[in-house]
Order: structure tokens, then sequence, then C-alpha cells
């Protein structure tokens, strides 16, 4: 199936980029399939996507990567499609289609010519009331999943280190799961675990349909609702509110790994996303800061511990302004030659630091508007990345309006109010520090194998 790191590493790149709401047709069908339409007459070609609100951070203990198992068996075989037909017929239409699984949904999508758009509504029809689960196909692709893990994970060190840092610094924030599922989880799974997945989830009540292309809105929506409009909705399982444990302390770990080449550091904040924060303009301060630290060459770690300093070889930042949870600020370092992952942290520490004391000038806050008005010239070369962007608000809950207002927003943030945020969320009750040494090294610490 399709990387989700790959994509979702595009999507944070765009993220400031505008959806145009205004230009975006919703509708909802009678058994509440909602549906979502761009036009866009550059080519004759479209994008359909569909969006399920189900992921990772949906999982119960247990059957940690079920929503990732159930995503392969849907190309598997339905009612009337033997397993892998699906994909042979897109295919043999021009088509090309793959699906992925994050914390916070599951998408399938299809690129293809307008006229075949109708069929590839039967063909999610289908598998969206009609998905037939064979047990000899499930033995075969559990196994496809498990290799994926191991060539994904087991044998990255730093997909690893993630991971476990991942599952140290979430706590009860479902987001300590793996999208792919631990490998006892994997091995353990029923078929009856996936039919009942199957069962709670997918339904048009809980899904999205997204177009995008050389397309009529009201002609997609009579197609959408003859296609895929006898699709029965469904009771949803209850998703349940989730509260997050008030961080209090500092968490660390080191782990050794033979196959790692060189040191590398994780520290991460719990902070709040725009869906978590009481104060919404905390979350777009948050992202601001983010792109003070790590917004290109001319940003502050680059600048000052990679060319400066020399302290860093590599270096970034990371903020999810929407996920679905509460998230974590992320910085990432590999020391330079001769540095000590200890000497990388404490440099990074300087760096926000100075921000909380100091606070950040207007002339970065410039340079972050310039940098994000400049590449929403980008987001329109591509429809599939247009209907994802559209897919993702819609599926996670941002009002398109809101997304729409991004850059309006974070130029109403102020360099008073980044300084703010570094000083209520970048603290030490909130960090978890990982450090990740090749086999070689040694250090006086708790260590994970």
């Amino acid at each position: 199936m399709l990387s989700i790191k790959k994509i979702m590493v595009w999507m944070a790149l765009t993220a400031s980029l505008p959806l145009y709401a205004g230009e975006v047709s919703q509708f909802t069908l009678a058994n509440g399939l909602h549906l979502l339409v761009k036009e866009d007459h550059r080519a004759p070609v479209v994008t359909t996507q569909v969006w399920y609100k189900v992921g990772a951070s949906y999982e119960p203990d247990g059957i940690t990567g079920i929503s990732h198992m159930l995503e392969h068996m849907m190309f598997k075989g339905t009612k009337h499609l033997k397993p892998g037909e699906l994909s042979k017929i897109i295919a043999r239409l021009g088509g090309s289609e793959n699906a992925f699984t994050s914390q916070d949904y599951t998408a399938y999508f299809q690129n293809i010519e307008k006229s075949h758009l109708g069929r590839m509504f039967e063909l999610e029809a289908e598998r969206m009331g009609q998905l037939k689960l064979l047990d000899t196909e499930f033995q075969k692709e559990r196994q496809v999943v498990l290799e994926e893990r191991r060539m994904r994970t087991e044998d990255q060190p730093t997909a690893r280190f993630q991971e476990r840092f991942d599952a140290l610094a979430y706590d009860v924030n479902p987001y300590r799961r793996p999208v792919i599922g631990w490998q006892s989880d994997i091995e353990h799974y029923q078929l009856s675990d996936l039919q009942a997945w199957y069962d709670r989830w997918y339904a048009p009540n809980n899904a999205t349909l997204v177009v995008v292309g050389d397309v009529n809105p009201d002609a997609v929506y009579r197609l959408a609702q003859k296609k895929l409009g006898k699709v029965p909705a469904r009771q949803l399982g209850e998703s349940r509110a989730l509260i997050d444990l008030v961080p209090v302390a500092e968490k660390r770990m080191t782990m050794i790994d033979e196959r790692a080449k060189v040191p590398s550091l994780l520290m991460g904040f719990m902070v709040p996303s725009w869906k978590t924060a009481e104060d919404k303009t905390e979350a777009y301060a948050l992202d601001v800061l983010a792109n003070v630290l790590d917004g290109g060459n001319s940003a502050r770690l680059s600048k000052e511990l990679v060319r400066g300093k020399q302290l860093l070889s590599q270096v970034g930042a990371e903020y999810d302004l929407y996920a679905r949870l509460s998230t974590q600020f992320m910085l990432s370092a590999v020391p330079a030659d001769g540095v000590s992952l200890a000497q990388a942290e404490d440099a990074l520490k300087a760096s926000i630091a100075d921000i909380a004391q100091n606070g950040v000038t207007d002339v970065e806050l410039r340079r972050i508007i310039a940098q994000v008005e400049a590449a929403k010239v980008y987001e329109q070369d591509s429809m599939f990345y247009q209907g994802m962007k559209l897919g993702q608000a819609a599926t996670v809950g941002i009002p398109l309006t809101e997304v729409d207002a991004y850059i309006t927003k974070l130029r109403a943030v102020t360099p008073e109010q980044v300084q703010a945020v570094a000083k209520k969320f970048l603290v030490d009750n909130r960090l978890t520090v990982a450090y990740l040494l090749p086999k070689t090294q040694q250090v006086k610490s708790e260590v994970v194998q």
C-alpha cells in the first residue's frame, strides 16, 4: 500500500495552502455519505477519494494495526469481485489506485479519465457495502503486513526508534500505538476481528467522498446518488471522548541498536492541536514557532546549529496543526562528529530558551508568510493533493473555511504570542527525550533494546 509517511511529509509541507472553500461544492447523500467536489478543468481527468473516519487512534489495545490490515483486505474480494479484480479493472481502464492508513483516517483513491467516474463509484460502493473476507486471502495478507513491518520498522533503526518514542511520549493518548500495529497483535488477529471492524466503521455515514477534476458538481452528485446512494447507512460504533493526562514530569529513554550508523536525538513536547486547543490562537502560534525553528535554510536551527556553531549535521522541527488529538511538538537532530547527544540536546534547549526569553522578530514572521504564500502556487499542480487536503480536513473535523483562512490566521500571530507558547508549552514537564546510539557507544541511562 502507499506509504503514509510520504503523503504526510507532502501534506506537512503544504499544510498552509488554501482550499478555496467557496469553490468546493458540498452535498450529503440520503445515506449520510458526505460528498465534496472541486472543479479543475485543465485536463479530462479526475481523482476520486473515499475517506473513512477510522485509523490507528481509534483502535483498542490487543488489535493494534487492525485498520491498516483491513485496508489491505479491501482489495481482496467482494460479493461480486474476485480478489485483486478491482485493481485489474482500474488498470484496464488506464487508471491508478491505492490506499493509505494513518492515525486519524483510512482512505482509498483512484486517478482516472473522467468518463470512468461512474465505474469508480460502482467499485467503491461494492467494497463499502459488499466486502467479502476470505480466510485464505487473510492468511496471505497477514504475512504481507508482517513483512512490511519487518522491512519498514524492525529493520530500520530510526523507524523503530520513533515507534518506541511514541509509545513512551503519548501516555494514554492513542497516538502511542503504531499505525501498522505491534507484531504480536498482527500475529494473533482473527478474521472475526476484521469483520467486526469493517461492520463498525465502514459505512457511508462514516465516510467522505472527494472528487477533484474535470467535472460538473451537480452531475457528480447525481451520479454518486445513483451509484453509492443505495449502500445502506449503519449504526456506527461509539468513539468515546478521550482525556489526555496532564504532563507532570520529563520522560527519558536511551535505545541502543547495533544497526544504527549514527547517534540520533528526539525531543517532543506534549501540545494541543487546533482541534484540542482551548485557545485556537495558541495552535497557530505553535505552528509559527515550528517554522521559526525549521522553515528552510534561513530558519534558526539550521542557521545557528548546523551552519553556524556546527554542532549538528541534521536538525528538524515539526508540529501537526490539524491532528485530531493532542500531539507532540517534535525536535530531531543528528550530532556533528565529536558532539555528544547531551551536547546536542543542550543546544536545542538553548535555542528554545532564547525564544522564550527574547522572543522572535517581525522579520522572521514575514519570512514565514512569504514561504507559505509562495507554496500555494504548487498546490494547484496536483488534483490528487487538492483532494487530499479536502479529505483530511473533512475527516478530522476542520472546517474548510478555517483551513482557507490559514494565511490570514498566520499573519495575525504576533511575536509576543510565539514567545508565550514557547514559555507555556516547551517546558520540561511536557518533555520526552530519547537517545538512539550505535551498539559501540555507551551511556548511563535507561536502555530500550
